[in-house]
């Protein structure tokens, strides 16, 4: 008998202002689990690694997707949060899972925890490409996912273009920079410190500036305007790109952080929307996930081992222990975080 505690992570009020504040999560260690006789009956018993903190995953703790597409997936007070993991399987009565496996998909943020199935869209990792298992949830997983994917599909890149990221120095848009570069565009990123601005620049950034301290439509307009802009923001930054883009030009529609919750003032009123018109824009919002049938398997053949092999960079925030995840995902909204905001729960 392995008695141990289960700490959780549990989703604990609705937030009532843009983001979460402390008091949002509770970490609760009042469970307990045997590991060695705990029943699995036909399931698999799997221990937490990784987790990754998303901006998304405040959407989820919104009453409002409770009767949508996601709810599933839309956080019950009380109970634990779901969010992208990394975890190995402990136990398994599952015929498809080993002990050792290792599996990333969205799972409760729950030290051990035991689940009859691997929910759809689960993917399985490999242990022999020499990169840490946190990577999983970062630039090997949903945000590295978003950015290969998303730019393979709907870029339509062409050399000597030039392409705006925002949230350059993030998990998305530092993929993102990467693929614009090696696809021959000159890159303008945007983010939120100065530096934040030099790690921009250390992922290939031609043009690297901080939006709070600089106007992004005049740096847009004197670069020579774009042709293709990855939006992780929305708001008065869409409305400048808008503004500065060239005929034909393709908007990705990847996010809308400066947007979330915002129902007036400058985030939410888009002036210059008759350009999608006028200028012949190709604009195109998408779910990762919708892409999976056309790019994963090539997305997993290739992208980790030119992780491992230095050809794409990254750079990690870390805390440790899963009561330190909602400090992470605080500091997303503040811009505290420098690099992929991912939580390290146990080496293995």
């Amino acid at each position: 008998m392995v008695l141990t505690k289960n700490g959780r992570l549990l989703f604990n009020s609705v937030p009532v202002s843009d983001g979460i504040v402390p008091g949002t999560l509770r970490y609760d260690e009042s469970e307990i689990i045997d590991l060695d006789a705990a029943p699995l009956n036909g399931g698999a018993l799997f221990k937490l690694l990784a987790v990754s903190a998303d901006p998304f995953l405040t959407a989820l703790m919104s009453p409002a997707y409770s009767e949508s597409a996601f709810e599933h997936l839309t956080y019950k007070i009380g109970k634990p949060i779901v969010a992208y993991a990394v975890i190995v399987a402990l136990r398994s009565e599952i015929p498809t899972v080993k002990p050792g496996d290792h599996f990333m998909n969205m799972f409760p943020l729950e030290e051990y925890f035991i689940i009859d199935c691997l929910p759809e869209r689960t993917v399985p990792l490999p242990s022999d490409v020499g990169i840490p298992w946190s990577t999983y949830v970062g630039v090997c997983g949903m945000p590295g996912q978003t950015a290969y994917m998303g730019w393979k599909e709907y870029s339509k890149a062409k050399k000597g273009e030039t392409a705006f990221v925002t949230t350059g120095a993030g998990p998305v848009g530092s993929f993102v920079i990467q693929m614009a570069k090696r696809d021959g565009l000159k890159v303008i990123a945007s983010a939120g410190s100065d530096e934040k601005v030099e790690l921009m620049k250390s992922f290939g950034a031609d043009v690297a500036f901080n939006y709070k301290t600089a106007n992004t439509l005049e740096i847009l307009e004197r670069e020579g305007g774009i042709d293709v802009f990855w939006d992780n923001v929305g708001g008065v930054t869409l409305d400048a790109a808008l503004q500065a883009s060239r005929s034909k030009a393709r908007f990705l529609e990847c996010g809308m952080m400066a947007a979330y919750g915002a129902t007036d003032g400058p985030n939410a009123i888009i002036k210059n929307i008759w350009n999608i018109v006028g200028k012949s824009i190709t604009m195109v919002g998408f779910l990762v996930w919708d892409l999976y049938e056309g790019h994963l398997d090539d997305f997993y053949t290739t992208v980790p081992k030119l992780v491992a092999d230095g050809e794409i960079k990254y750079r990690e925030d870390v805390t440790r222990g899963l009561g330190s995840l909602e400090d992470a995902m605080i500091g997303l909204f503040k811009g505290t975080n420098v690099g992929k905001a991912v939580g390290i729960v146990a080496d293995e």
